[in-house]
């Protein structure tokens, strides 16, 4: 399975705090295998190892818990202490009002709360902090974060309704964030979901929240995602083999037993279309093969199903905005941390 890659721009929005505060964010994208010059194609991709990285290196520079994203540092460990609090709960409900109380505490840019009325539940955040781009991305990551534990304590996925975003700023890949729809510019932000779910045990122990915590944030990023979506449904059958030439949205649709409108429908629904579905299959693999030591330009562009290097070059750096030989080079001088993220996404596919 190849993941979700993820754009530049995120990055950008993760760094923005540090680098206010006088961090070298170049260095910390070095250290994490991130070339920082890639931050300056607007279109390029990382993976999701490569992003757990920066956040790993990001959390050590900042001595920061909350990466520089809020006005206000967070204590390095605070994470790792609120998990322990929410395992001592019986169910997730619990573990998660809990965890809100202690970083009440610790977390000055904005409280968390939790919210229940008849069958429907809402994690709320009030902000404490003038508004800033930063505490937005921070707002949204610690939504994001707080679901991924969630999931973890129950060791299964819950289904979003909905996600409030009190900021404008749109993004173009919240929907892969939670499969679910997203508003913007509302009076708070925060998320909807049955309230049912906060009923589900907490599963987790003391034995397994030593990897878990070993893990974060990689498996906050990819463990519990949505695989039931369409979009993931026609990834997983285009990539038994790229090599040959895709499938057309006809041929798809009779195999996934639904008509073509049908199933053009769904995709849109989904914030997707068919054709860019292919391209962003194949530029994802691309950044997964390109990380791999072991095969060349020429092996990764047959195993995407080009006949010629030169057609593979056009279409990566129409993707990325950057080739891919220079996306290799500068991969492999960024240090053993990035050859390690690589690897890690490598074995995770």
């Amino acid at each position: 399975m190849t993941h979700h890659t993820i754009a530049v721009g995120h990055i950008a929005q993760i760094l923005q705090g540090a680098r206010s505060r006088g961090v070298d964010v170049d260095r910390v994208l070095t250290r994490a295998g991130v070339p920082p010059s890639l931050l300056q194609a607007p279109m390029a991709r990382v993976s999701q190892a490569q992003l757990a990285q920066i956040m790993r290196t990001l959390r050590r520079a900042t001595r920061d818990d909350f990466l520089g994203m809020g006005q206000h540092p967070v204590p390095m460990g605070a994470f790792d202490h609120a998990c322990r609090l929410a395992l001592r709960e019986d169910t997730v409900g619990q573990a998660l009002r809990v965890a809100f109380r202690y970083y009440h505490g610790v977390l000055r840019d904005f409280t968390a709360r939790l919210c229940v009325s008849g069958e429907r539940a809402r994690i709320v955040l009030d902000s404490r902090a003038p508004s800033s781009c930063a505490r937005w991305y921070g707002e949204r990551s610690f939504l994001f974060f707080t679901l991924g534990v969630a999931n973890w304590l129950a060791a299964r996925r819950i289904p979003i309704l909905g996600v409030d975003y009190s900021s404008g700023a749109r993004s173009a890949d919240a929907h892969r964030l939670f499969y679910a729809p997203v508003r913007y510019g509302q009076p708070v932000t925060g998320l909807w979901l049955e309230s049912r779910w906060l009923a589900l045990p907490v599963v987790q122990n003391e034995q397994t929240l030593k990897p878990f915590l070993a893990n974060a944030p990689f498996d906050l990023l990819v463990k519990y995602q949505d695989r039931t979506t369409l979009t993931d449904r026609i990834r997983r059958l285009l990539r038994n083999d790229l090599s040959r030439e895709l499938p057309s949205l006809i041929q798809v649709s009779a195999q996934l037993a639904m008509t073509p409108q049908t199933l053009r429908r769904h995709l849109r629904e989904e914030g997707q279309g068919f054709q860019a579905l292919k391209d962003d299959l194949r530029r994802d693999a691309a950044v997964e093969y390109l990380g791999r030591h072991d095969l060349s330009l020429m092996d990764i562009a047959e195993r995407l199903g080009f006949s010629e290097p030169s057609t593979f070059h056009r279409a990566f750096k129409k993707w990325t905005g950057v080739s891919p030989g220079e996306y290799r080079r500068n991969r492999l001088v960024c240090g053993p941390e990035g050859r390690q993220a690589a690897d890690t996404f490598r074995l995770s596919v």
